[in-house]
Protein backbone atom coordinates (compact mmCIF):
# COMPACT_ATOMS: atom_id res chain seq x y z
CA UNK A 1 0.00 0.00 0.00
CA UNK A 2 1.14 3.53 -0.77
CA UNK A 3 1.29 5.64 2.37
CA UNK A 4 -1.06 8.46 1.33
CA UNK A 5 -1.86 11.78 2.97
CA UNK A 6 -5.19 10.61 4.41
CA UNK A 7 -3.51 7.77 6.28
CA UNK A 8 -0.68 10.05 7.38
CA UNK A 9 -3.16 12.54 8.84
CA UNK A 10 -5.09 9.78 10.64
CA UNK A 11 -1.90 8.52 12.26
CA UNK A 12 -0.67 12.01 13.14
CA UNK A 13 -3.92 12.97 14.87
CA UNK A 14 -4.83 9.71 16.59
CA UNK A 15 -1.64 7.79 17.42
CA UNK A 16 1.68 8.21 19.19
CA UNK A 17 5.09 6.58 19.18
CA UNK A 18 4.55 4.30 22.16
CA UNK A 19 1.39 2.66 20.84
CA UNK A 20 2.95 2.11 17.41
CA UNK A 21 5.99 0.54 19.08
CA UNK A 22 3.77 -1.76 21.16
CA UNK A 23 1.84 -2.96 18.13
CA UNK A 24 5.01 -3.57 16.14
CA UNK A 25 6.40 -5.60 19.06
CA UNK A 26 3.26 -7.73 18.96
CA UNK A 27 3.68 -8.30 15.23
CA UNK A 28 7.25 -9.47 15.75
CA UNK A 29 8.94 -6.26 14.55
CA UNK A 30 10.99 -5.42 17.63
CA UNK A 31 13.69 -3.27 16.08
CA UNK A 32 11.71 -0.40 14.56
CA UNK A 33 12.41 2.34 17.10
CA UNK A 34 15.41 4.61 16.66
CA UNK A 35 17.65 4.76 19.75
CA UNK A 36 17.11 7.43 22.42
CA UNK A 37 20.09 9.39 21.09
CA UNK A 38 17.81 10.53 18.23
CA UNK A 39 15.90 13.44 19.75
CA UNK A 40 13.35 16.01 18.55
CA UNK A 41 14.59 19.52 17.95
CA UNK A 42 11.22 20.65 19.34
CA UNK A 43 9.46 18.06 21.53
CA UNK A 44 6.09 19.78 21.02
CA UNK A 45 5.96 18.86 17.32
CA UNK A 46 4.80 15.57 15.84
CA UNK A 47 6.40 14.13 12.71
CA UNK A 48 4.50 11.71 10.50
CA UNK A 49 5.04 10.93 6.84
CA UNK A 50 6.26 8.77 4.01
CA UNK A 51 9.97 7.96 3.96
CA UNK A 52 12.38 9.25 1.33
CA UNK A 53 15.97 8.22 1.99
CA UNK A 54 19.34 9.86 1.54
CA UNK A 55 22.49 7.83 2.22
CA UNK A 56 25.56 9.86 3.19
CA UNK A 57 29.19 8.80 3.11
CA UNK A 58 32.18 10.37 4.81
CA UNK A 59 34.50 12.43 2.61
CA UNK A 60 37.63 14.34 3.48
CA UNK A 61 38.03 16.81 0.63
CA UNK A 62 36.14 18.43 -2.22
CA UNK A 63 37.71 17.86 -5.66
CA UNK A 64 37.97 20.96 -7.87
CA UNK A 65 34.80 21.53 -9.85
CA UNK A 66 32.84 18.94 -7.87
CA UNK A 67 29.36 19.79 -6.53
CA UNK A 68 29.09 17.93 -3.20
CA UNK A 69 25.43 18.84 -2.84
CA UNK A 70 24.18 17.41 -6.16
CA UNK A 71 22.20 14.40 -4.89
CA UNK A 72 21.17 16.19 -1.71
CA UNK A 73 19.58 18.95 -3.81
CA UNK A 74 17.96 16.36 -6.11
CA UNK A 75 16.30 14.66 -3.14
CA UNK A 76 14.96 17.87 -1.62
CA UNK A 77 13.68 19.24 -4.94
CA UNK A 78 11.82 15.97 -5.58
CA UNK A 79 9.97 15.88 -2.25
CA UNK A 80 6.19 15.59 -2.41
CA UNK A 81 3.53 16.53 0.15
CA UNK A 82 3.70 14.05 3.02
CA UNK A 83 7.32 13.03 2.42
CA UNK A 84 9.92 12.89 5.21
CA UNK A 85 13.59 12.70 4.24
CA UNK A 86 15.40 10.16 6.40
CA UNK A 87 19.14 10.76 6.18
CA UNK A 88 21.59 8.04 7.20
CA UNK A 89 24.97 9.55 8.06
CA UNK A 90 26.77 6.68 9.78
CA UNK A 91 28.53 6.89 13.11
CA UNK A 92 31.39 9.31 12.53
CA UNK A 93 29.58 12.32 13.99
CA UNK A 94 31.21 14.53 11.34
CA UNK A 95 28.20 15.13 9.11
CA UNK A 96 25.61 17.86 9.67
CA UNK A 97 23.24 17.42 6.74
CA UNK A 98 20.32 19.53 7.92
CA UNK A 99 19.88 23.26 8.36
CA UNK A 100 17.66 26.26 7.70
CA UNK A 101 17.81 26.29 3.90
CA UNK A 102 16.95 22.60 3.47
CA UNK A 103 14.14 23.13 5.96
CA UNK A 104 12.76 26.07 3.98
CA UNK A 105 12.97 24.19 0.68
CA UNK A 106 11.35 21.08 2.18
CA UNK A 107 8.48 23.05 3.67
CA UNK A 108 7.82 24.61 0.26
CA UNK A 109 7.54 21.11 -1.22
CA UNK A 110 5.05 20.04 1.49
CA UNK A 111 7.40 17.74 3.41
CA UNK A 112 6.38 16.78 6.94
CA UNK A 113 9.77 16.84 8.66
CA UNK A 114 13.23 15.28 8.64
CA UNK A 115 14.92 12.44 10.51
CA UNK A 116 18.68 12.03 10.59
CA UNK A 117 21.29 10.33 12.73
CA UNK A 118 23.62 13.14 11.72
CA UNK A 119 23.83 16.65 13.14
CA UNK A 120 21.52 19.60 12.63
CA UNK A 121 22.37 23.30 12.65
CA UNK A 122 20.51 26.64 12.37
CA UNK A 123 18.37 25.28 15.16
CA UNK A 124 16.84 28.55 16.36
CA UNK A 125 15.43 29.32 12.93
CA UNK A 126 14.17 25.76 12.39
CA UNK A 127 12.33 25.89 15.72
CA UNK A 128 10.75 29.19 14.70
CA UNK A 129 9.57 27.58 11.45
CA UNK A 130 7.91 24.77 13.48
CA UNK A 131 9.30 22.10 11.20
CA UNK A 132 9.70 18.71 12.94
CA UNK A 133 13.31 17.54 12.92
CA UNK A 134 14.72 14.54 14.77
CA UNK A 135 18.49 14.45 14.94
CA UNK A 136 21.58 12.77 16.33
CA UNK A 137 23.12 15.97 17.68
CA UNK A 138 23.53 19.70 17.18
CA UNK A 139 26.60 21.33 15.65
CA UNK A 140 27.58 24.17 13.30
CA UNK A 141 29.59 22.05 10.84
CA UNK A 142 28.95 22.29 7.13
CA UNK A 143 28.72 18.86 5.46
CA UNK A 144 30.94 20.13 2.62
CA UNK A 145 34.23 18.24 2.73
CA UNK A 146 32.91 15.98 5.50
CA UNK A 147 30.03 14.05 3.99
CA UNK A 148 27.86 13.90 0.91
CA UNK A 149 24.89 11.96 -0.38
CA UNK A 150 25.97 8.94 -2.41
CA UNK A 151 22.49 7.52 -3.10
CA UNK A 152 18.84 8.51 -2.71
CA UNK A 153 15.69 6.41 -2.36
CA UNK A 154 17.65 3.30 -1.37
CA UNK A 155 17.34 1.05 1.71
CA UNK A 156 19.59 2.25 4.51
CA UNK A 157 20.13 2.21 8.24
CA UNK A 158 19.45 5.30 10.30
CA UNK A 159 20.91 5.00 13.81
CA UNK A 160 20.99 1.23 13.35
CA UNK A 161 17.35 0.82 12.25
CA UNK A 162 16.53 -0.43 8.76
CA UNK A 163 14.56 2.13 6.73
CA UNK A 164 13.12 1.78 3.24
CA UNK A 165 11.60 4.32 0.88
CA UNK A 166 7.82 4.30 1.29
CA UNK A 167 7.84 3.24 4.94
CA UNK A 168 5.80 5.24 7.43
CA UNK A 169 7.89 7.22 9.92
CA UNK A 170 6.42 8.73 13.08
CA UNK A 171 8.12 10.84 15.73
CA UNK A 172 6.98 12.59 18.89
CA UNK A 173 8.50 13.55 22.24
CA UNK A 174 9.11 9.86 23.06
CA UNK A 175 11.11 9.08 19.92
CA UNK A 176 10.93 7.85 16.32
CA UNK A 177 9.22 4.70 15.02
CA UNK A 178 9.53 3.29 11.50
CA UNK A 179 6.63 1.16 10.24
CA UNK A 180 7.58 -1.03 7.24
CA UNK A 181 5.35 -0.30 4.27
CA UNK A 182 3.97 -3.87 3.87
CA UNK A 183 2.45 -3.81 7.38
CA UNK A 184 1.34 -0.17 7.63
CA UNK A 185 -2.40 -0.88 7.34
CA UNK A 186 -2.28 -3.75 9.84
CA UNK A 187 -0.20 -1.73 12.28
CA UNK A 188 -2.40 1.35 12.12
CA UNK A 189 -5.60 -0.69 12.53
CA UNK A 190 -4.28 -2.47 15.61
CA UNK A 191 -2.88 0.75 17.05
CA UNK A 192 -6.25 2.50 16.75
CA UNK A 193 -7.89 -0.45 18.50
CA UNK A 194 -5.27 -0.33 21.26
CA UNK A 195 -5.89 3.38 21.80
CA UNK A 196 -9.60 2.65 22.27
CA UNK A 197 -8.71 0.04 24.89
CA UNK A 198 -6.38 2.47 26.62
CA UNK A 199 -9.13 5.10 26.71
CA UNK A 200 -11.53 2.66 28.39
CA UNK A 201 -8.81 1.57 30.81
CA UNK A 202 -7.99 5.16 31.74
CA UNK A 203 -11.64 6.03 32.33
CA UNK A 204 -12.15 3.11 34.72
CA UNK A 205 -8.90 3.77 36.58
CA UNK A 206 -10.01 7.36 37.15
CA UNK A 207 -13.19 6.00 38.72
CA UNK A 208 -11.10 4.03 41.21
CA UNK A 209 -11.04 0.58 39.61
CA UNK A 210 -8.13 -1.67 40.55
CA UNK A 211 -5.38 -1.87 37.93
CA UNK A 212 -5.36 -5.68 38.08
CA UNK A 213 -9.09 -5.86 37.36
CA UNK A 214 -8.95 -3.38 34.50
CA UNK A 215 -5.95 -5.12 32.96
CA UNK A 216 -7.75 -8.47 33.16
CA UNK A 217 -10.73 -6.91 31.44
CA UNK A 218 -8.98 -5.07 28.60
CA UNK A 219 -5.45 -6.49 28.51
CA UNK A 220 -3.99 -3.01 28.06
CA UNK A 221 -1.18 -1.50 30.09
Amino acid sequence: MVVDEQLIETVRRALYAAVLSDVLDGLGYRHQVLPPSIRPLDHRLVLCGRVRTGLYRDVYHVPPGHNPYELEIALIDDLRPGDVPVLGCGRSGRIAPWGELLTTASMARGAHGCVTDGLVRDTTTIRELKFPVFHGGIGPLDSRGRGEVCAIDVPLECAGVSVNPGDLVFGDADGVVVVPQPIVVQTVKQALEKVEGEDRTRAELKQGARLADVFKKYGVL
